[in-house]
Parts: C-alpha cells; sequence; structure tokens
C-alpha cells in the first residue's frame, strides 16, 4: 500500500468557484479575493484580513508593517519552519531564539523575559504544527515590556487558545495555505490584524506600495508583488465554506493516530491537546525513541509504501544562521533533540482508517529492525 505523506482536499465546490472566476475574466483584486478575505473577518472574528501569495510573505509583510529594521531584535524559536526566522532578515531584524518546551515544542516561556534586551521590539510565536502556545504568559510578557506580538499561525488555522482564535490574539496574526496545511489555495497566505494602520499598510505593500485609493501607476512607498489572485482565492472560499468540516475529520484522524499508537505500544511521543486549548492538526508527529535511528527508520517505511519526513530542522543551525550569528550545536538543546529525533507520517484530510493502520504497522516494524 502506498501512503503519501500529505493530500490536498479539493472538491467540485473548488473546481466550480475557480470556473466562475474564469469566466468572470477577472482574475486578480476582484470580487472573489474580498469574498475570501470578509471569510475570515467573519469566522475569526477580526477587522481586518489581506491574503497575499504566501504565509512567507504575509509574515514578511507583518514585521515590515511594524516597523521592524536593523538593529532591532525579535525574540522567536528556533524549532520552526524557516519563515519565521527568515522573515525577520529581510529586513535585517536579528532573530533571538529561545529554547523550546519538551512536552508542546512551543517556544519555552520561562526563558522568554532573561532573552528580552534594550534593542527587542517584538515577540514572534509559533504555534508549531497546530498547537497554540501559551498567550495569556506571552502577552503578559509582551505588555510589561511594550512589545509587539506577531503570531506565526500558518500551521494553526482553527486553533484557539482559552476559547479565542490563535492569529488574532497579537499585533498581527498569519496564515499559510500551502498544499498540505489544513486548507489550501495552491501558495498562499493571509495576514489578519483588527489595526486599521496596519492593514493599510499591509495593503499597500503586498501590493507594490500602492495605497489604497491611488492609481494604479502611483507607488507610495517601496512595495512587492505579494499579491493572491482570484484564482486561488476560489479554491480558497471553497475551502473556509468547508473549514469546520475539514479540522473535524482531521481532528478524527489525528484521534486514530494516537489510539492505533497506544494499542501498538509503539515507543514514540505524540503531541496530544493541551488544557485551555484546541489544537488544529497540521501534520502528525512522532518523536522517536533516543536509540532509534532516524534515517533507517525512514528508509524502512518507504520500502513499505509510507513516505515520512523529519519535521523541523532547528533554525539556528542551517549555515546562513551559523555564519551570520555564530549560533553553533548545543545553543538550543531541547529544539535539536526533537529536531534530531521527530517525524512527520502520512496525515491529510480525507487518510483512511486502513491507512493509517498500515502507517502504524509498518511504523512498529521499522522501529523493531525489521526489514
Amino acid at each position: 500500500m502506498e501512503v503519501p505523506l500529505s493530500k490536498p482536499n479539493i472538491t467540485a465546490l473548488e473546481k466550480k468557484y475557480v470556473m466562475k472566476v474564469l469566466n468572470s475574466g477577472q482574475l486578480s483584486f476582484g470580487d472573489t479575493l474580498l469574498r475570501f478575505e470578509q471569510s475570515f473577518c467573519d469566522t475569526f472574528n477580526v477587522s481586518h484580513a489581506a491574503a497575499m501569495n504566501s504565509g512567507t510573505s504575509a509574515l514578511h509583510v507583518a514585521v515590515k508593517a511594524l516597523g521592524l529594521q536593523s538593529g532591532d531584535e525579535v525574540i522567536t524559536t528556533p524549532y520552526s519552519f524557516v519563515a519565521s526566522g527568515n522573515c525577520l532578515l529581510y529586513e535585517g531584524v536579528k532573530p533571538v531564539f529561545v529554547d523550546i518546551d519538551s512536552d508542546t515544542f512551543n517556544i519555552d516561556t520561562t526563558l522568554i523575559e532573561s532573552a528580552i534586551t534594550p534593542n527587542t521590539k517584538a515577540i514572534l510565536v509559533v504555534h508549531v504544527f497546530g498547537q497554540p502556545c501559551h498567550m495569556d504568559e506571552i502577552k503578559r510578557i509582551a505588555d510589561k515590556h511594550k512589545l509587539f506580538i506577531i503570531e506565526d499561525a500558518c500551521e494553526a488555522i482553527g486553533a484557539t487558545w482559552k476559547g479565542n482564535p490563535v492569529g488574532t490574539l497579537g499585533d498581527m496574526g498569519v496564515f499559510a495555505f500551502y498544499p498540505n496545511k489544513q486548507i489550501t489555495t495552491g501558495e498562499g497566505g493571509v495576514l489578519l490584524t483588527d489595526n486599521e494602520h496596519y492593514f493599510n499598510l499591509a495593503c499597500s505593500l503586498r501590493n507594490q506600495g500602492r495605497d489604497p485609493g491611488s492609481d494604479w501607476l502611483t507607488h507610495d512607498r517601496i512595495g512587492y508583488n505579494y499579491r493572491m489572485s482570484d484564482l486561488q482565492a476560489a479554491i480558497g472560499l471553497a475551502q473556509m465554506e468547508r473549514l469546520k468540516t475539514i479540522l473535524t475529520k482531521r481532528e478524527r484522524a489525528a484521534e486514530r493516530y494516537i489510539r492505533l499508537i497506544h494499542k501498538a505500544g509503539l515507543p514514540v511521543k505524540t503531541l496530544k491537546p493541551l488544557p485551555d486549548s484546541t489544537m488544529s492538526w497540521f501534520v502528525f508527529i512522532v518523536k522517536l525513541p533516543e536509540d532509534a535511528d532516524r534515517e533507517i527508520v525512514i528508509e524502512r517505511l518507504a520500502r513499505r509504501g509510507v513516505q515520512s519526513k523529519p519535521y523541523f530542522p532547528s533554525i539556528h543551525l542551517f549555515p546562513v544562521y551559523q555564519s551570520q550569528f555564530g549560533f553553533q550545536p548545543g545553543d538550543f538543546p531541547v529544539s535539536e533533540s526533537t529536531s534530531d529525533r521527530t517525524i512527520a507520517i502520512p496525515f491529510y484530510t480525507n487518510i483512511t482508517f486502513k491507512e493509517q493502520a498500515h502507517v502504524v504497522k509498518s511504523l512498529a516494524e521499522a522501529l523493531k529492525g525489521e526489514e
């Protein structure tokens, strides 16, 4: 049996909305884009949403809109997709990493205050794998030290902290829509904020520096081509209409994995929703035991038709971060240990029980050394 790592969930509704856009002749900055953005305002009770061509672009715009620049520092996590660090480097901002919590894989809030300096301007939190960070403590620290909060909720659409949607708990939040995400637009992202000034600036920055209402060839500042097309928005609009169903299916699939792994007695660690939060399942991660050779496990899974992948490398050990900031192995031991031992196993909205049972059986055999 072949089981892919991920698979987008596309239905007739997405195809219908795409064809409607194609037939309209309005492929960019049309009504469908506005409806897609409004769906976020309505669903997450936020004042403004600016769709863009990727979550990375939206994170960059958030950094830029807050006025962060060279000489500033932002506290964030090393255990994340590289975009959460790169979006700071684009503006010459120094990422100040603090280690992660070994249970949640999120930023360890007990380490944040000791990393604050006179140059610290913001905390960029990452709700990794859809697991909400401890936002009460993060907001307390941010308020005490007058710091901005940027939420990288790219992997966490639909997750909540004490009943409140992540992505709406800071100054700005970002969701992303790559094909392996909970919902997809192929490529894409959206920036959420209740601040009208930040929103208007974000809209200008994503559209070559044009202020809202300016003529098409009038550029009020240096901006970027970070626009989302109406074709992408059409897919996303259909996905947003099905968001609750999609999230429910993924939650049930995650629960099935947890039961199957427990029943099989596998010596692996899995993430579980925390008290006060609702998790949004992006990928399904297992942390292998210390004596397991991850590369061999991945190879054995592949021979059984099961795709898997290491998730995530620690950002501070990428060559550009080591050369620019002098990071070394051992700087963030919990992140590094987690990076060395975690893998993503197949997970997608319509994964079947039969597929999941095959994955868990294959993982058990791979860990036992069966060829």
